[in-house]
């Protein structure tokens, strides 16, 4: 079975439970590291998640999962916060950070660059503007290769 018909199988299993306990579903990943295959969730909610509601999800799904049994191969079930330097990995997260601090990558050069860190001042669904010092780089959403929020330290 394909990667993203997995990622798409896991969250029509978990969206449920975790819409109806507040949780948001940041990303699903299947990925294999070595010799080993790992299904890894990623969920938030407002205010943080913490280890016991990352470990009822994980309960949750496992027994869905069990249940199913739509993976092939054996892997490692993995439930998380997406950490502080979240992805941002819809238009609606990418909403969410505005007027946080942001690291973008893009496909092609933009205003000279690939990369770029600096707060989120605006995104209207097409076009990200970020403030880096006193200067104001327009990017168009569509050559975003990966963001995700920044630590500023």
């Amino acid at each position: 079975m394909s990667t993203p018909r997995i990622k798409t199988i896991v969250e029509e299993m978990v969206r449920p439970f975790l819409d109806s306990n507040g949780f948001e579903l940041v990303d699903v990943e299947y990925v294999k590291e070595g010799n080993n295959f790992f299904l890894r969730v990623f969920v938030d909610k407002e205010g943080g998640i913490d280890i016991d509601e990352c470990a009822r999800i994980s309960e949750y799904l496992s027994e869905k999962l069990d249940e199913n049994d739509p993976i092939p191969d054996a892997y490692f079930l993995e439930v998380s916060s997406p950490g502080a330097e979240r992805p941002l990995k819809k238009a609606h997260d990418v909403e969410q950070a505005v007027g946080k601090h942001v690291y973008v990558t893009t496909y092609e050069p933009v205003d000279g660059g690939k990369e770029f860190e600096g707060k989120l001042a605006s995104f209207d669904g097409e076009q990200l503007v970020i403030e880096i010092g006193k200067k104001q780089v327009a990017i168009p959403y569509a050559k975003v290769a990966s963001a995700r929020l920044a630590i500023v330290f």
